[in-house]
């Protein structure tokens, strides 16, 4: 250890209550900074969670072009071996086939036009929370080829209830008419207007004669045991395809490809918050540069003595600056062990927000939300702070290059 570093240990210490007002600033900035990083990304994973439980999935397998252009003849050809496949790759909690189509939907005073989706009852109830949505009636069972799911808001415009019969009519796989009457099971209310409105689901099996899709589907939509093994997964099922035959291309589209909308979102969210996180660091810095700079001043005799027996301008600014890397490193040690229990506590408990519960049950959000402690949320902001703090000390330090002994022991 450096004369220097031992003097300015004891130097900040010289001043207690100073350097522990410093380092308690820093420190709350620290805490701060862990805690609230940590809420914000967990929040986002609870959102993208319950966005991709709704209806996409953390990542799926369909032909390529299909995310672009839904064309009905845009087919998984062989889902039997996806399915022996997926069932070796480690992270992937559950999967499910799904097949899709535009119709025009009919009751008997009106008609829209609608996405039919044609689901596995048994593992889209793993895969999607759409069971948990049903507001009216009850979800299809495995054989229910002909009965259907629709969105609340569809069924107020259709102005259809359960029991009620509904036609579709689109085109076929091969090209020829595709005409049901579907009867409502339940109706599903998701939260996400645009996907009440203009959803329709029925069973797989039921689609697949209707649209003569044999035994082909359109999507294999994937969720992972958690989001950080999409890539993971998504890397695996690329290698896995990566020469295929030319009729059997397949592409591996992830949620942040599949819903754009929802990565801008957060992006958008992501940058306020660091932006009111940016004020509350400059607020910290200045109030310890304030607080370097008193130090100084009042110490300028004690640095013009110093200089007067031959100690060297910069070994003075070098030690100043020792002392507040001293206290900055204090803080930040402290603000990120505080910080890190608070969130862990409430990582285990949750924190609750009275009066939201009904709003956050009505788009299958948890009635707590989680802050998820990592490496990024628990060093991000402590090491803004690190640098921030350490610009702030340098001005002051660098005043003392410009002092002449004489004035200072003088204290002019």
């Amino acid at each position: 250890m450096s004369i220097e570093f031992k003097m300015a240990w004891r130097n900040i210490w010289r001043n207690p209550r100073r350097t522990f007002l410093t380092i308690s600033a820093i420190a709350f900035a620290s805490i701060i900074l862990v805690f609230m990083l940590s809420f914000q990304l967990g929040c986002y994973e609870t959102m993208i969670n319950t966005s991709v439980k709704i209806s996409t999935g953390h990542l799926q397998i369909q032909a390529k072009g299909y995310l672009n252009d839904k064309k009905i003849h845009l087919v998984i050809k062989d889902p039997d071996k996806i399915a022996k496949f997926l069932d070796k790759i480690e992270g992937i909690d559950t999967y499910t086939f799904r097949t899709n189509a535009f119709c025009l939907v009919s009751s008997d005073k009106r008609t829209y036009g609608v996405v039919v989706t044609g689901i596995d009852p048994i593992k889209e109830s793993r895969v999607s929370t759409i069971k948990s949505l049903i507001r009216k009636g009850g979800y299809i069972e495995e054989n229910d080829d002909y009965t259907a799911l629709i969105g609340e808001h569809l069924s107020n415009n259709l102005k259809v209830d359960i029991n009620d019969e509904i036609t579709i009519l689109g085109q076929g796989r091969d090209g020829s008419i595709a005409a049901a009457v579907l009867t409502i099971k339940g109706i599903f209310n998701s939260g996400i207007d645009e996907f009440d409105r203009n959803i329709i689901m029925m069973g797989l099996k039921g689609f697949q004669e209707i649209f003569s899709m044999g035994k082909t589907v359109h999507e294999a939509i994937i969720t992972a045991d958690s989001l950080g093994e999409v890539s993971m997964i998504k890397q695996k099922i690329q290698n896995i395809f990566l020469n295929p035959k030319e009729d059997d291309l397949l592409a591996v589209p992830d949620w942040m490809e599949i819903m754009p909308g929802l990565l801008q979102g957060i992006q958008m969210d992501l940058v306020s918050g660091i932006i009111m996180y940016i004020i509350l660091v400059i607020v910290v810095a200045f109030s310890i540069f304030n607080t370097f700079l008193m130090a100084i001043l009042e110490r300028t005799r004690e640095f013009g003595v110093m200089m007067a027996i031959g100690t060297a301008p910069s070994r003075i600014t070098k030690l100043v600056m020792f002392e507040s890397i001293c206290m900055t490193i204090v803080g930040i040690g402290l603000g990120i062990i505080l910080g890190s229990l608070v969130t862990l506590y409430f990582q285990k408990h949750g924190i609750f927000i009275a009066g939201t519960e009904d709003i956050l049950k009505e788009y299958g959000i948890p009635e707590r939300l989680y802050p998820k402690l990592s490496l990024i949320s628990a060093s991000a902001g402590p090491l803004v702070v690190l640098l921030i703090t350490f610009v702030s000390s340098v001005f002051p330090a660098l005043k003392i290059r410009k002092l002449n002994p004489i004035k200072a022991m003088a204290n002019v």
